[in-house]
């Protein structure tokens, strides 16, 4: 079921018309039954995969919290790990890896004979994979005691707003949220409008305007200028940041009306000033579990500065791997990875989220800005392409200057303006809510009306061409 769906619409609306009328445990189980509702809806099937995922989660977690054996206790882990990866490797990678063999048994001369299985990879299974992961993780870190009640812990793994695209949430923050008695209050409706508006006005109006021409550049690399390829990345670059930007925030919007909290998945990412800075900004549900519960298990940098690359290295693989079963999602990681490294070498200090207030600071930061986006924009070539060629044919086609270079379409740059503008004003005001922060009810009204009168227009134009989110994907 797609936010961007008129379905949807009418599910949301009965879950808000049911939900408040009703009494903790009962709201438990409504939004239980909703999520599942919401996620069947797409295909039947993909619930059995989560209600595995759950079941052996739950057992296994409430096992350990029965035991004081470490032989036990590691077990147990291992079991709800196997489960969930194997899940996640046979319905994700199974065809890729099958593939890549046969590429590379081709490659010795020899006819490959491997197998080829029609698997449908089930929406969002690599975001509640990763999140009943690390419940488990963390009860057998001794972070978390297990949960006693199966629909309080099955309401944490498949909460709707969040249940496909993020944000990944801890059980330390989700769960107890779900335990506990909720009041929806005034100011949650406020900020959770607040939400909505802006996560539909980014999928709306940025990403899907941005769309076509990503599209187009893609589609034929060869027929374009340098400078209008340039512009295709600048758009692609947009377009997915309002795309899964605005999925969050319409999933932390239905949350607040929900008496729910979830945590912030972007801050404002294209005003980062490095690449380590960038992934504490983009997609921070994903860059801190790969922190917690895979860079740190490793042994971080405590072994040593080249221990600490090789562990950002296969960190960064296994984030792009993740993304997909594509080998220019590995080389994108690989990218990101390499461009973590570099910082460390040439610069390595403690990324600071605040801008300085000296004119000269400032302005060197914005340099920073620019030279990040474009490097990170070099990686996002390979994420967005089908394959290798396609990748080479846009970076050579830009560096070479093919053709004249002349730059693409002029909307493009206008969109891509309005959401850059919407980051500053987010930086400045330190809030993702600043439109229902803000004091001046002529300001919420003006600015509100005409973001929402924005959207409509994109909805309506684009009524017969509803793309999904670009992230249901992964």
């Amino acid at each position: 079921m797609l936010f961007n769906s008129l379905i949807f619409v009418v599910f949301l609306a009965v879950v808000l018309l049911v939900y408040p009328r009703l009494r903790h445990r009962p709201q438990n189980v409504f939004l239980l039954v909703a999520s599942y509702v919401f996620y069947g809806y797409w295909d039947w099937r993909f619930l059995l995969l989560l209600w595995i995922s759950s079941g052996v989660d739950y057992w296994a977690a409430g096992r350990m919290g029965r035991t004081d054996d470490p032989s036990v206790r590691k077990r147990l882990l291992l079991v709800s790990m196997a489960t969930n990866l194997g899940l996640l490797g046979f319905f994700k990678y199974f065809n890729f890896f099958v593939d890549s063999m046969g590429v590379l048994i081709a490659s010795f001369g020899m006819e490959p004979h491997v197998p080829l299985l029609r698997v449908l990879l089930p929406v969002g299974i690599s975001f509640y994979t990763f999140q009943t992961m690390s419940y488990t993780i963390d009860v057998y870190r001794r972070r978390l005691e297990p949960s006693r009640d199966l629909i309080e812990f099955s309401l944490f793994v498949a909460f709707f707003p969040q249940l496909v695209a993020g944000p990944i949430e801890r059980a330390t923050r989700l769960l107890p949220q779900v335990q506990q008695p909720r009041t929806v209050t005034r100011r949650q409706v406020e900020t959770g409008l607040n939400l909505i508006l802006m996560g539909f006005f980014k999928k709306l109006f940025v990403a899907d305007t941005l769309a076509p021409y990503v599209t187009q550049v893609w589609g034929d690399p060869g027929a374009f200028t340098a400078g209008q390829l340039l512009t295709g990345v600048y758009a692609f670059c947009f377009q997915i940041y309002g795309d899964f930007s605005g999925y969050s925030d319409i999933a932390r919007g239905v949350s607040h009306l929900l008496g729910f909290e979830l945590m912030e998945n972007f801050h404002a990412p294209n005003l980062s000033r490095s690449p380590a800075e960038y992934w504490k900004r983009w997609h921070v549900s994903l860059s801190t579990w790969l922190m917690d519960y895979l860079y740190i298990p490793l042994g971080g940098n405590r072994k040593g500065r080249l221990r600490g690359y090789v562990n950002l290295m296969v960190t960064m693989f296994l984030g792009g791997l993740w993304h997909g079963a594509s080998w220019t999602f590995v080389a994108w990681g690989v990218f990101n990875g390499f461009y973590l490294v570099l910082y460390r070498l040439t610069d390595g200090r403690k990324v600071d989220l605040h801008w300085p207030r000296a004119p000269r600071a400032f302005a060197w930061d914005v340099v920073k800005v620019v030279v990040t986006f474009h490097l990170l924009g070099i990686a996002k070539i390979l994420f967005r392409s089908p394959d290798f060629p396609t990748a080479w044919k846009i970076m050579t086609g830009i560096v070479a200057g093919q053709g004249l270079f002349t730059f693409g379409a002029a909307h493009v740059f206008v969109v891509c303006a309005i959401m850059l503008t919407l980051d500053i004003v987010q930086e400045a005001t330190g809030s993702h809510t600043w439109l229902a922060d803000s004091r001046s009810g002529w300001l919420r009204f003006s600015v509100g009306t005409a973001l929402f009168g924005i959207t409509l227009a994109s909805a309506v134009y684009r009524v017969y061409s509803n793309p999904p989110f670009i992230y249901f994907q992964f």
